[in-house]
């Protein structure tokens, strides 16, 4: 991972502060999906697959909590999330 968390607070702008931790906690909600869909996905025991499971499922609920909190902290994200799904509509069409 190539974000740093925690972030050093004092070397971000006060108006970005907000955003960044938002974006912190995506990131370590994305690594908690990983580390619970990985062994789920090599596991024989089905008991421990559907729990991996559902708490990787409740993480991805946080990633969603916590983008739509940035989405309203940052509305150049708003935009460049839409460029980037029109983007790939787009290329979409062409293959």
């Amino acid at each position: 991972m190539l974000s740093q968390i925690p972030i050093k607070v004092d070397k971000v702008e006060k108006r970005l502060l907000d955003s960044e931790i938002l974006r912190a906690a995506i990131i370590a909600e994305l690594d908690a999906i990983n580390l619970y869909e990985q062994p789920a996905a090599t596991t024989t025991n089905d008991n421990v697959r559907k729990v991996l499971l559902e708490i990787a499922k409740e993480e991805k609920t946080h990633v969603g909590e916590f983008q739509a909190l940035l989405l309203k902290e940052d509305k150049e994200q708003v935009e460049e999330l839409e460029k980037g799904r029109k983007e790939v509509e787009e290329i979409s069409k062409t293959t």
